[in-house]
């Protein structure tokens, strides 16, 4: 491709990732010739904004990729499974958010600050990994080149708009229902009797209406992403394996990860503990992660400055901190990372990736 502008189709327009990439774009300068929205049904003719315009939403169909240069889906492993091929069909090349391509062996999966001259492998499709996997080796594999990973311990603090706006309406909702609950049992002439006093340290109405997920995420944490399998773990879990493997190169990699909903809106957290190869330190690893590009080191824990999803949403940079030895590995690390999984983890990291091209 050389060096012009042009004409992009974004599937998935309306929603938390597509939103987030139409900002990105714009926000980046990318050279946009035309611009074509694309979503359901639901979202036919509406309008999204761009560039001081309103762009018309476009419904989803085999048409929708005549004369597309690039086409980024941010709507799901089903329309990318159906649609990606016909993107190809049409001599579009597509950058797919979801899982529907990750692990087949001529789909580059690529994190442009890691693994950047993979995209060269390309054939019409370029996957972009999951966004807690890309959180996680943005800080480990800076260490990975110099000392070399063998294994990884690693649980998530994942934000609910990794769910879409959905997971955000429903802690919106339960959150409020909870407060509003708890004042109107306050009122004079409540009609709790004092025989029953409620359980102060438990909000009222957090239990009802769980839709998105499968209990109230209001005060509450889910260790529980994606469906399990009969190994016990969830396939989230199993993709932070497969998809660091495919990334780094590095197929011996062994990664045992808990991934874990928690009640925040934006921005998800690892937390890792990984064995190395050679001997490292505390000095050498702060210096590192310190040069690594996309990741800024916030390591100051005395003064109460580390990475945390209110610091880093809406960042492009991930933060990485509170670095130091692990004490259950011989020549091990522990460090605690955070990055916003609409940015780095989606959108910003997809148009890298159309950067790149």
């Amino acid at each position: 491709m050389l060096m012009r502008n042009y004409h992009i189709a974004v599937v998935g327009a309306t929603g938390a990732a597509g939103t987030e990439l139409l900002r990105v774009l714009e926000r980046r300068n990318f050279p946009v010739a035309s611009l074509r929205a694309i979503a359901s049904g639901r979202s036919a003719g509406k309008a999204v904004p761009f560039r001081s315009e309103s762009v018309p939403v476009e419904k989803l169909d085999d048409r929708c990729f005549d004369k597309i240069d690039i086409a980024f889906f941010s709507a799901g492993g089903d329309v990318s499974r159906n649609y990606v091929p016909i993107a190809c069909q049409s001599d579009a090349i597509a950058i797919d958010k979801s899982s529907a391509f990750r692990m087949e062996p001529h789909v580059p999966l690529v994190i442009p600050e890691i693994n950047a001259d993979d995209v060269r492998r390309h054939r019409g499709i370029i996957a972009n990994p999951n966004c807690t996997t890309t959180v996680m080796l943005m800080a480990l594999y800076p260490l990975h080149r110099i000392f070399h990973v063998r294994r990884v311990f690693a649980a998530s603090y994942q934000a609910v708009s990794g769910s879409g706006t959905r997971g955000v309406e429903e802690l919106t909702r339960q959150t409020r229902d909870a407060v509003c609950g708890s004042k109107s049992r306050g009122k004079p002439g409540s009609s709790t009797s004092p025989e029953a006093k409620p359980d102060k340290t438990i909000p009222a109405s957090v239990s009802a209406q769980a839709n998105v997920y499968p209990h109230p995420i209001a005060f509450n944490v889910l260790p529980h992403i994606d469906s399990f399998l009969d190994s016990g773990y969830t396939k989230e879990e199993v993709k932070m394996q497969d998809e660091a493997r495919k990334i780094m190169h590095s197929q011996s990699l062994r990664v045992s990860a808990t991934c874990v909903r928690v009640p925040i809106y934006r921005a998800h957290s690892v937390a890792v503990s990984a064995e190395f190869q050679r001997p490292l330190s505390v000095e050498e690893a702060r210096e590192i992660l310190s040069k690594a590009p996309g990741l800024e080191l916030v390591d100051e824990p005395h003064s109460n400055r580390y990475p945390m999803p209110l610091t880093v949403a809406g960042k492009d940079n991930c933060q990485v901190g509170r670095v130091r030895l692990d004490c259950a590995f011989e020549n091990g690390l522990s460090f605690w990372v955070s990055g916003d999984q609409l940015l780095k983890g989606a959108a910003l990291n997809a148009v890298q990736i159309a950067e790149l091209l």
